[in-house]
């Protein structure tokens, strides 16, 4: 029973996490793990897990996501469906002890790229139609889409993190793009684990539906918690996950 109240309770706290900054799968991936399933499996799981959550707090954003272009929309989609299953791929051929040994380096890189955002951001030149790195904005999300089919941790963390570098500064609007691309390539990641064994069902199910409930309830948080609020949360979260698996390894 106690390994069970702990996955729902990190389900549901990953679900609000992801909604408003990302980072859910810090709660989920250690939750896995502490209940016995390996590594590679509760990789598998928490990206299903936390799947739904993404469209639950993707539709928490609808009219942001509206007042964007259905072209840019539907391109980003696209490349972040492609690079998901190609992350998937490549995590059911890594051997189980080499992605052990990576894992805290992932959490860790994510979570430093995203509290250096803003500065990136600046130093880059960015505004709010586009930073310096602007160009580079489709074959950065391909590149994160990929990372984020072979490790869900820290998708979200990366995924602002591009968007601020590419000089978009409305919070709420990265938001937005984060949570939709995120359920994209994740649908199409699980896929790909669900036919190559990697899942198991009866958590991951059972996680969803929490995870789903949580996104709804960040998603209205978002909103209203102030700038360095999110990032606090998120950065905290990141660093205590990467110490914690980097003293496991």
């Amino acid at each position: 029973m106690t390994e069970w109240l702990l996955l729902v309770l990190a389900a549901f706290g990953a679900g609000v996490l992801n909604a408003i900054a990302g980072g859910g799968t810090f709660l989920t991936f250690p939750a896995l793990v502490w209940a016995g399933v390996s590594p590679i499996a509760a990789n598998a799981t928490s990206a299903l897990a936390v799947c739904p959550g993404y469209l639950g707090s993707a539709l928490g954003f609808r009219q942001e996501l509206a007042a964007l272009p259905r072209a840019l929309l539907g391109r980003e989609m696209a490349l972040c469906a492609v690079g998901g299953v190609a992350g998937a791929l490549l995590l059911l051929v890594t051997p189980a002890k080499v992605f052990a040994g990576v894992v805290p380096w992932l959490l860790l890189f994510a979570t430093v790229l995203f509290a250096l955002g803003p500065r990136l951001a600046r130093w880059a030149g960015g505004g709010e139609h586009g930073g310096g790195l602007a160009r580079w904005r489709s074959l950065g999300l391909l590149a994160v889409a990929v990372y984020g089919g072979y490790f869900n941790g820290g998708l979200g963390i990366l995924l602002m993190a591009l968007y601020l570098l590419a000089g978009e500064t409305r919070l709420n609007t990265v938001n937005a793009l984060k949570n939709l691309n995120s359920f994209v390539l994740s649908v199409l990641s699980v896929l790909a684990f669900a036919i190559g064994g990697a899942i198991v069902w009866k958590q991951a199910l059972l996680m969803a539906v929490f995870a789903t409930l949580g996104g709804f309830a960040g998603a209205r948080l978002a909103k209203r918690l102030p700038v360095a609020w999110v990032r606090g949360i998120v950065i905290v979260t990141g660093l205590v996950m990467s110490v914690l698996f980097f003293a496991r390894s």
